[in-house]
């Protein structure tokens, strides 16, 4: 007959086996994580590559059948030319692209800060009203009020500007850099102010030095939101922007897609242009977001 001391687990015959099974079993648990994180990027990133290869061939190749998937002949001077391609002038739409997207998310910042903080350390009569119109105002799409915006430009004398394209960017992003920046605000105990000025801080610098640090990670956020939708901006810049220098590139690119024939090794080298500016402002925020999330302290 077998006996509870005649069965032994090998973790009672070797004491060292179970941390090392439980190292082997984290080990492939990381692994595992690691494929599957390695097969979703490769999803994701396929159409940008098949985007990028597609940028160095020629429109011929691109139009070949069957498909190449690597460029036969490679023409990386596609990149070259299509700056001096007589369908719009680019370097301007890439400069207009620039100023817009960065002057509207500037102008969304400066607003929404101030506001969230207000809205997240004082209960003022309306204050759920207001947060809920600003909510409100981002369902709506600047499509929608194209007729009375270009009356309202006309009117201000700045139809066909980067004024105005900046102005309704900064307007249909500022609800959500307001509502993200209010629930930071929301977030860092009122302890923290309370203790800053009983050491001698205004309310201003009670802003710009303790909850500022505090709520970085909530700034960079709205940065990146409101930049990559001002840059990707089509609809209301094909409307208002009607002097090809002034148009950004989300528009410029129609250019080269026509009725009876598209330029498709353009419009990949401009997508391809067009994307390089943000993946390298995400590259360099990305350090300020870990940066913010461990910044402030209290004395």
């Amino acid at each position: 007959m077998t006996t509870d001391t005649d069965i032994r687990r090998p973790e009672a015959e070797n004491p060292a086996a179970a941390p090392r099974q439980a190292r082997s079993r984290r080990r492939r648990r990381r692994w595992d994580l690691t494929a599957v994180g390695v097969v979703i990027a490769l999803i994701f990133l396929t159409p940008f590559v098949v985007m990028v290869l597609g940028s160095l061939k020629s429109r011929a190749e691109i139009l070949r059948i069957p498909p190449t998937y690597l460029p036969q002949t490679w023409h990386p001077d596609n990149y070259a030319t299509m700056w001096d391609t007589p369908e719009t002038p680019l370097p301007f739409n890439m400069v207009s692209t620039v100023v817009i997207a960065v002057s509207a998310t500037v102008l969304v910042l400066l607003v929404a800060v101030p506001a969230a903080y207000h809205t997240a350390r004082h209960r003022f009569p309306g204050r759920a009203v207001f947060l809920g119109l600003v909510l409100i105002t981002q369902m709506l799409q600047p499509t929608v009020l194209v007729t009375g915006l270009i009356r309202q430009f006309f009117a201000l004398g700045i139809n066909d500007t980067w004024m105005a394209m900046i102005l309704v960017n900064a307007a249909f992003n500022l609800s959500f850099a307001v509502w993200i920046l209010h629930s930071f605000f929301a977030a860092i105990p009122v302890e923290i102010e309370e203790a800053a000025q009983l050491d001698g801080l205004n309310r201003w610098q009670i802003l710009t030095k303790v909850s500022l640090p505090l709520v970085w990670p909530g700034i960079v956020t709205a940065t990146i939101f409101t930049i990559v939708a001002c840059w990707n901006e089509f609809a209301a810049s094909l409307v208002v922007l009607t002097t090809p220098e002034n148009q950004p590139l989300s528009v410029a690119l129609t250019k080269f897609v026509g009725q009876y024939d598209t330029a498709w090794q353009y419009v990949f080298a401009i997508s391809t242009v067009g994307i390089v500016p943000v993946v390298i402002l995400f590259a360099l925020i990305e350090k300020r977001l870990v940066a913010g999330l461990t910044a402030g302290s209290v004395k």
